[in-house]
């Protein structure tokens, strides 16, 4: 199992897959395949994780071209897929946190 970190519109992603290797596509890419999810058969529902199942959901393979790519670690588990904020290194939530907007 993977953990690949790489840049993607502005963010950081943190996705986890069974294999990592160079591109066939094009030099300066690496291919990330076989991503794997949270099963969402639980009670509690990460919506991070449930919007990164939703747009990578018909990837068969992912090819992230070498210069966005942060880190490839090998790990022993899954851990939580999630985006980060470039800057401050805080996850990102995929649902507004201010509250409705209020009418002026």
């Amino acid at each position: 199992m993977y953990k690949v970190s790489f840049l993607n519109q502005g963010k950081v992603y943190e996705l986890f897959a069974r294999k990592v290797s160079g591109s066939d596509l094009s030099y300066g890419f690496i291919e990330v395949s076989e991503l794997v999810f949270e099963d969402d058969s639980g009670m509690v529902i990460d919506p991070t994780e449930e919007r990164l199942r939703e747009e990578f959901a018909d990837v068969e393979v992912l090819h992230v071209p070498m210069h966005s790519v942060i880190r490839v670690e090998q790990v022993k588990k899954r851990g939580t897929c999630v985006i980060r904020d470039t800057q401050t290194g805080e996850k990102v939530t995929p649902l507004p946190v201010d509250g409705p907007r209020r009418k002026r």
